[in-house]
């Protein structure tokens, strides 16, 4: 780990250990030293750009879910030491609603819901991030439906022409990382599934998952099979049937005590012209940016994680539509 602390063993020690320290430890202040000054932070509801409008986010959201706990499950990383390293981290948060925020007024309620972050880090310093938190989980949890919650927020951010725009490539901000990843064997093979799959090729499920499959997608669904894996990459497609699919980044691991396993990043960049997840077609523009892990047994694709936030996605149609 040169250039790191030597208290941190690999990178995922890294990785797990700042996450602790930032929002369980309440070391917020650690981010003006983890995080460069100038660091780029998309998700799909905004594009941040500089650690101190990073510093206000993270208190803010502790104010609201101020016993917050990050539980790392895995980080399936690529590059080296000396280069700079891409972290995907895979998360579980649970949170409990007590103070008001951008979730309305403090309910009470207790939300358990997955995370993953994409980070770049060269001499103990992140200075680049992609972050997508399962919003349809954190808000029917909460009672809301996501596109319900996606009109109440664009009205309390002051209406269409004022409120936060959704991240969209027009919007981003160029970082330092221009990396796409390794050539790992099991990178390579999940981006040609999922590629088939966004190619209408849907036997590809049966092909490569396991027939008993455990499945993770967004909403904080949980499946089991190919059925499943079916209805939810159909339901996505098919809204956006002529959008076009980009895989955005693409690593592949190997390594002790633990399956072959992938991290993608990926994208839909199209027109809600179908019928499907998201309702009747609407025509509008919508950039859909995705998240995806998967863990690889002898009888295929075995383990399968996805994330998109489905109210930056309602939040689009929604002000296509009024």
């Amino acid at each position: 780990m040169k250039g790191f602390d030597p208290r941190w063993k690999d990178f995922p020690d890294y990785i797990i250990g700042i996450t602790r320290e930032i929002w369980e430890e309440r070391k917020i202040a650690t981010l003006h030293h983890y995080y460069s000054d100038d660091i780029v932070v998309r998700s799909p509801g905004s594009v941040v750009v500089g650690n101190q409008d990073v510093i206000g986010a993270t208190m803010a959201t502790l104010a609201e879910f101020p016993d917050r706990t990050l539980l790392g499950e895995d980080v399936i990383w690529s590059g080296s030491p000396e280069e700079g390293m891409l972290s995907s981290h895979r998360i579980i948060s649970t949170a409990t609603h007590l103070g008001d925020g951008v979730y309305g007024k403090a309910s009470g309620k207790k939300l358990r819901y997955r995370i993953i972050a994409d980070c770049h880090a060269i001499n103990n310093q992140i200075n680049d991030e992609w972050l997508i938190r399962d919003q349809g989980a954190i808000v029917r949890q909460m009672g809301w439906e996501p596109a319900d919650y996606a009109r109440d927020l664009i009205a309390r951010e002051g209406g269409p022409e004022d409120c936060v725009p959704p991240f969209t490539p027009s919007i981003d901000q160029p970082g330092p990382y221009k990396g796409k990843g390794n050539d790992n064997e099991w990178g390579a093979k999940y981006a040609d599934i999922l590629t088939r799959i966004m190619n209408a090729d849907m036997a590809a499920i049966e092909a490569e998952y396991d027939r008993a499959c455990q499945l993770a997608y967004p909403g904080g669904a949980a499946g089991c099979s190919w059925g499943d894996a079916d209805r939810f990459w159909m339901g996505l497609r098919a809204s956006f049937p002529s959008a076009e699919f980009n895989i955005e980044h693409q690593i592949g691991r190997d390594d002790p005590l633990m399956p072959p396993r992938a991290a993608l990043r990926w994208s839909l960049q199209g027109t809600h012209d179908g019928r499907g997840a998201f309702g009747q077609p609407s025509g509008a523009e919508v950039h859909v940016m995705g998240a995806a892990h998967a863990e690889f047994g002898p009888w295929g694709l075995r383990r399968e994680y996805v994330l998109f936030d489905e109210t930056a996605v309602w939040k689009q149609i929604v002000l296509k539509t009024g």
